[in-house]
C-alpha cells in the first residue's frame, strides 16, 4: 500500500502532470500564436518556443511576468506574461512541450 501511495505522489508531484495541454493550446492560440507562429515554431524575430522542457518554459514565463528583461523582445513578453496565472503558465508549458504543426 505504501508503494502505491509513493508512486502516486511521484506521478502527481512531477511538473509534467501539472498543466493541461488542451487549455494551454487554447491560451496559446489566443495570445501567443500571432508572434511565435503555429505550434510555437517561431516566426521572423520571434523564437521557437515549442519542444523545451516544461520547467524551462515555466521559469521563463514567470521571470517575464515578474518584469525581468531576458532578451530582445522582453518588453513585449513582459506585457503579455503579466496577466498570466500560475495555472495559465503551467498549461502553456504542458502544451508547448509537445506542440507540433
Amino acid at each position: 500500500m505504501i508503494k502505491i501511495i509513493l508512486l502516486l505522489l511521484v506521478i502527481f508531484m512531477n511538473p509534467t502532470f501539472a498543466g493541461n495541454a488542451k487549455l494551454g493550446e487554447m491560451k496559446f492560440n489566443m495570445n501567443c500564436k500571432q508572434c511565435h507562429g503555429p505550434s510555437g515554431m517561431g516566426m521572423a524575430s520571434y523564437p521557437k518556443v515549442s519542444g523545451n522542457p516544461i520547467e524551462y518554459t515555466i521559469d521563463r514565463l514567470k521571470r517575464y511576468r515578474a518584469g525581468e528583461e531576458i532578451g530582445p523582445n522582453s518588453a513585449l513578453m513582459i506585457m503579455m506574461a503579466k496577466p498570466l496565472s500560475d495555472k495559465d503558465i503551467e498549461n502553456l508549458a504542458a502544451y508547448l512541450k509537445e506542440a507540433k504543426r
